[in-house]
């Protein structure tokens, strides 16, 4: 029997037919659209950082961002904190000041105080003896004084009563005086001399410091006397014969007889 080859659709296709059809094919399958409808999706799905790799860059841009953020807000707080440290120590230091001022006020005031007490202790004169008058006067005359004259003034006063030193000052002397008896001289602070003579009784020694009101003796009636009084002197020098108007001295320095 004899064979003969098949024609037609049995025919194996040659390796040129077939890379033409599918050619065909895959133009056919984009004309219609089937490779448009798988390829889109495909594109799709991939991950947009491998495309354009923005997302590393925006990642690491928040992270800078925040660390910015961390810095400035420590940094606000360090400075918020110098500035508190900085009002506490100035507001400190004012207060120190204010209180250095107030105490060197203070020492002012008390100096000045110190001052008016001792300017008003100098200052202050009273009466040999107080409430008492005087019963003979400055320079009077007779035949009692050796002078001629009263070189000072008496004041009204019975035996024993207090005398006292009519401003502040040293006694010079203290004992008997010879007409004077009894005498008590002392060196005011001005440099003048006061002098307390017929005393009953001496209450100071020499060199002692007197201030205006202290009792320096008792009155009475030793010496050249007719009766008990206080006789009284002012004067510019310690020795008899430099004597001052004893009542004009006492209202200079203050006193009212």
């Amino acid at each position: 029997m004899a064979f003969t080859r098949a024609t037609g659709k049995h025919r194996r296709p040659r390796r040129i037919e077939r890379g033409t059809a599918r050619a065909a094919g895959v133009a056919a399958l984009t004309t219609t659209g089937v490779v448009g409808s798988f390829a889109a999706p495909a594109l799709a799905a991939e991950p947009a950082a491998a495309q354009t790799g923005l997302t590393p860059v925006i990642t690491l841009g928040d992270e800078v961002a925040a660390q910015v953020d961390a810095q400035a807000a420590a940094q606000h707080e360090a400075a918020r904190e110098a500035a508190e440290t900085a009002a506490r120590k100035a507001a400190e230091e004012a207060a120190r000041e204010k209180a250095a001022e107030a105490a060197e006020e203070a020492r002012a005031e008390e100096e000045r105080a110190a001052r008016e007490a001792e300017r008003a202790r100098l200052n202050t004169f009273v009466s040999p003896i107080p409430g008492s008058y005087v019963s003979t006067g400055y320079k009077s005359g007779g035949a009692v004084w050796s002078s001629g004259s009263h070189t000072g003034v008496d004041f009204h006063a019975a035996s024993g009563t207090p005398v006292q030193s009519v401003g502040m000052g040293t006694v010079v002397e203290a004992g008997w005086g010879g007409a004077y008896g009894n005498q008590v001289v002392i060196k005011m602070h001005d440099g003048t001399y006061t002098q307390y003579g017929h005393l009953s009784s001496i209450g100071v020694s020499v060199g002692q410091q007197v201030t205006a009101g202290q009792r320096i003796g008792l009155s009475g009636a030793t010496g050249n006397v007719t009766g008990a009084h206080l006789h009284f002197e002012a004067r510019t020098g310690a020795e008899y014969g430099s004597d001052l108007d004893p009542v004009a001295y006492l209202r200079a320095h203050g006193v009212n007889l």
